[in-house]
């Protein structure tokens, strides 16, 4: 694909972005929490965004590289990226003894944009060495 490194990086790019925005609102009797990908307290969640900017970080370098153990390391570290997305919206939108989050936006969005860097990932553009006749 002619575009899949830039719209890679763009993606990582809008990946950190969506790391600040509300992910759920847990609406608890005593206290009411918004949780955000690097503002989680009050709760047990940690920083669920900040594994994605890191590897999202390292993989900004790999798009930007043209070698080709950089483009199969970068689809190693997307599916990674993707994989923590899909278990940061299974952990996070659980329900915890009664007291169900209600989902944001940047919850599904941190999904999307980190599939969409597996995918740009998985379509690298390659120069291939032309063979002589």
């Amino acid at each position: 694909m002619k575009y899949s490194q830039q719209i890679g990086i763009v993606a990582v790019l809008l990946l950190v972005a969506v790391c600040y925005i509300p992910w759920v609102y847990i609406n608890a009797s005593p206290v009411n929490i918004t949780v955000t990908g690097l503002h989680a307290e009050g709760t047990n969640f940690g920083k669920p965004g900040l594994m994605s900017i890191v590897l999202g970080g390292v993989c900004v370098i790999f798009f930007l590289m043209s070698k080709i153990w950089a483009k199969r390391t970068n689809v190693f570290l997307a599916a990674i990226v993707f994989a923590w997305s899909i278990k940061n919206y299974l952990v996070i939108t659980a329900c915890y003894a009664g007291d169900c989050p209600e989902k944001r936006a940047g919850i599904y969005l941190q999904v999307l944009f980190s599939f969409l860097i597996m995918l740009m990932a998985l379509l690298p553009k390659i120069q291939l060495p032309e063979e002589k006749a």
